[in-house]
């Protein structure tokens, strides 16, 4: 994550807010709110949106009330204070990787409940990510519009709801280095192998169906570590791994519990979000998350899993 953001009224306009597949959906819903956008890499990238005080004199949600408004957070959405210690730092530098480079201490901790459809995995956090406890915060990164642009969130949530996404649409996050960067070029080969059993740990431990690495770089360290070399460019691939490349694999105890047992996480490698990378248009790194998005939809009905209504992805209980 060193790679580091609509509504419905209550009068019968909910579609109008609902993620659709349909052309421009983003632009329909920036019309709406008058939302601004910034260049960057000759791209338009919307930049993350400010949280205005909530006034109590009207009851009811106008067009003008957004997503990245949320007037009443749960504890769940409040990053840790600096001085706590989450129990997966390390002595020396917070990394809960096996890293001894020191570097600041992030406030972003993991959201990782178990049975999850899917866990989110990052490179780091930025320094901004770092400072704020919430995922890809700076407003250049992609995070936030790829997931609702692929359906993943049917609202285009801030950075400050990162706590509240395991209950809203059953996904969560975490990284293979904890250490914060400005960009993910400044960690080393042995940080992000480091990484990796730590995820693999996790990963058998909350048993996610799903986990999407979120750059290439990622997937690049899981395979050094599992096949002992390089990954070559022909064996690189976005989208789908093997059944084979599963992570947190359980494998059955010769005399044990057969029911112990479980194939793993299946393993989907995505796009880069960073606002830094632009080897990528923003619309070949939306046809991958929209792929990821056709599924996460399709396990979430399959599980009868109930997405939130607006009051309860803008946090608010008010009749």
């Amino acid at each position: 994550m060193a790679e580091e953001d609509a509504p419905r009224s209550f009068n019968g306009g909910l579609d109008k807010y609902i993620h659709s597949p349909s052309a421009s959906p983003v632009k329909s819903l920036k019309r709406k709110l008058g939302i601004k956008e910034e260049e960057e890499d000759e791209k338009k990238i919307l930049s993350a949106p400010s949280l205005p005080r909530k006034t109590r004199s009207s009851k009811s949600l106008t067009q003008s009330t957004l997503i990245s408004r949320p007037s009443r957070q749960s504890t769940r959405s409040a990053p840790p204070r600096a001085s706590e210690k989450s129990s997966t730092d390390s002595p020396e530098s917070g990394a809960a990787d096996g890293s001894t480079t020191r570097g600041p201490v992030s406030r972003l901790r993991d959201s990782i409940p178990d049975n999850l459809v899917l866990l989110l995995i990052g490179v780091n956090p930025g320094i901004m990510t770092g400072q704020t406890g919430y995922a890809y915060a700076h407003p250049s990164n992609l995070y936030w519009r790829l997931l609702h642009s692929s359906g993943i969130t049917t609202f285009r949530h801030p950075p400050s709801d990162t706590y509240r996404m395991p209950e809203l649409y059953c996904i969560g996050n975490t990284n293979i280095v904890v250490r914060p960067t400005r960009d993910a070029s400044q960690l080393s080969k042995e940080e992000m192998n480091a990484g990796v059993p730590v995820l693999e740990e996790k990963i058998e431990r909350f048993r996610p169906e799903a986990v999407c690495l979120v750059g290439k770089g990622i997937w690049e360290a899981v395979w050094r570590v599992k096949h002992g070399r390089n990954i070559k460019k022909e064996e690189f691939k976005y989208g789908w791994q093997d059944e084979s490349e599963n992570m947190g694999r359980v494998r059955p105890v010769l005399g044990g519990n057969s029911q112990d047992a479980w194939p793993g996480a299946r393993v989907f490698v995505a796009t880069t979000t960073s606002g830094l990378a632009a080897s990528m248009s923003l619309a070949e790194k939306e046809a991958i998350w929209n792929e990821l998005g056709s599924w996460v939809k399709e396990r979430r009905e399959a599980r009868g899993f109930a997405l939130p209504t607006l009051s309860q992805a803008l946090g608010t209980l008010d009749n």
